[in-house]
């Protein structure tokens, strides 16, 4: 199993420009319209060959029906967190660790979270591929190695879970399929179409932007309705291929969520919701997941990123970005997110995935009072109806090393694994070899997950 995760991991180098740095328009520049800070890829002048999809038969759980992923960019120390070590001289005696059930507890920087500790399932074997910041967000993303084959085309998590769920769309569902916070450089669509970007916004107690027009809803249809028959044309079978109908279903998008009161709902919040969710950006981000998954108007996945833990120094403070500050906007959000989710009925459907790229040094911290980057981290997952309140594996005693996987395969839980047990848990083939890639190479949801190198964490569920 070794060499083949070796095989699967091998880097190949990159001649070309990565996809992800290609030459793109922003949607909200092309339609003057609501696109709240939404970007979209080049498309493209030529349709993709004829989708050919391999999907060989595997049990999938089908417990959750959206999924929240947290990324933590910067890299948290897990050893100071969610697989915590106290450090004789070294440790803050504030951490006050607390053993909650049978798990040993930060409750000086999560609190909060102590109390939510029987919804969560902290996978404490994980361990990334690689220590550049980049690359390792990158790869948590889709699932992959970036610089590997097709790696440099592959489409988010978020981007297969929303073209996999489009026919599941009820007609009058406005929102976009996939939704994403606090992040203008999110790993978007790949080589698929542009349909299934993430929209990207940051949370706003005025909502999305943009939504309405100058010269008032009637002005707006009057303009509208002239364009589309003037064009219509140029649109409908166009002689230029598929970009500029492609183009039209953004404006039709883009008209679908603006003067509508839903709308206005799910990114509206009040002063003393945000407050409740510790006032931040972040918090404020789960606050919308939160509405949004309530509206119902088909959103499936949804992206929230909370940065920076990049702690090379003063990791205990004082002033700046340190485990408590960080701490404390990770805590009051969270945690008021899954006690409103387990409130409104949605916990059980909605999956929460936590994690960053890497971890951070075990042991004693460097001369700079910080902890440097390291590859054994971890993973925090709860909801869509997996089995809380344990850790999945355990460490050695500094959480240097993997020292029970705690799971089937024996061995550390990677990003592709974390990666099938998401498409597992929302019903999504995660053996699916899709034939529409543009080097017709055949591209794997899970790469090598046919050849059994990659599965999902079954554990999880009990």
């Amino acid at each position: 199993m070794n060499e083949k995760n070796s095989k699967i991991a091998a880097a190949y180098a990159s001649h070309h420009i990565p996809f992800y740095a290609r030459p793109h328009i922003s949607r909200r520049n092309f339609f003057g319209l609501a696109a709240a800070g939404v970007t979209g890829g080049m498309l493209s002048n030529t349709k993709l060959s004829a989708q050919v999809i391999k999907q060989p038969s595997v049990s999938l759980k089908n417990t959750a029906k959206n999924v929240v992923f947290i990324l933590l960019t910067g890299a948290p120390s897990h050893t100071d967190t969610f697989d915590l070590k106290m450090v004789d001289g070294i440790s803050p005696k504030t951490f006050n660790p607390t053993a909650i059930n049978g798990m040993l507890w930060n409750t000086g920087v999560f609190p909060k979270l102590a109390n939510a500790v029987p919804d969560l399932a902290v996978m404490r074997s994980v361990r990334s591929w690689n220590l550049q910041h980049t690359l390792g967000q990158m790869w948590v993303q889709i699932g992959r190695n970036p610089g590997a084959v097709l790696g440099d085309v592959a489409p988010n998590i978020g981007s297969i879970i929303a073209i996999e769920k489009l026919n599941e769309r009820r007609k009058g569902q406005v929102f976009p399929g996939f939704l994403s916070f606090n992040n203008t450089q999110v790993i978007g669509s790949g080589y698929l179409s542009s349909a299934y970007e993430p929209f990207k916004t940051v949370p706003n107690a005025n909502g999305l932007p943009n939504t309405t027009h100058p010269d008032g809803a009637g002005r707006l249809d009057d303009k509208y309705n002239l364009m589309m028959s003037l064009d219509k044309s140029l649109r409908v079978d166009s002689p230029y291929g598929d970009g500029p109908g492609d183009y039209a279903e953004f404006y039709n998008a883009a008209r679908g969520l603006m003067y509508n009161p839903v709308v206005d709902r799910a990114f509206k919040y009040s002063t003393a919701d945000s407050v409740r969710y510790g006032n931040t950006s972040f918090g404020n981000s789960l606050l919308v997941s939160k509405q949004v998954l309530d509206a119902d108007q088909g959103t499936r996945y949804i992206q929230v990123t909370l940065g920076s833990w990049d702690m090379h120094t003063n990791i205990y403070g004082p002033g700046g970005n340190n485990i408590f500050t960080m701490g404390k906007q990770l805590d009051d959000g969270l945690s008021e997110f899954i006690k409103d989710l387990k409130a409104n009925g949605k916990f059980n459907d909605t999956l929460i995935v936590m994690m960053g790229e890497f971890g951070r040094t075990v042991g004693a911290i460097t001369a700079a009072g910080g902890r440097d980057h390291f590859l054994q981290q971890f993973c925090v997952m709860a909801g869509g109806g997996i089995k809380g309140g344990r850790a999945i594996g355990s460490t050695d005693a500094r959480g240097g090393a993997t020292d029970d996987p705690g799971w089937s395969e024996g061995r550390d839980i990677r990003p592709e694994d974390i990666e099938a047990t998401i498409y597992s848990a929302m019903g999504v083939n995660y053996l699916t070899i899709r034939y529409d890639d543009p080097f017709k190479r055949g591209f794997e949801y899970v790469p090598g997950g046919n050849d059994g190198v990659y599965k999902p964490v079954n554990e999880l569920w009990g």
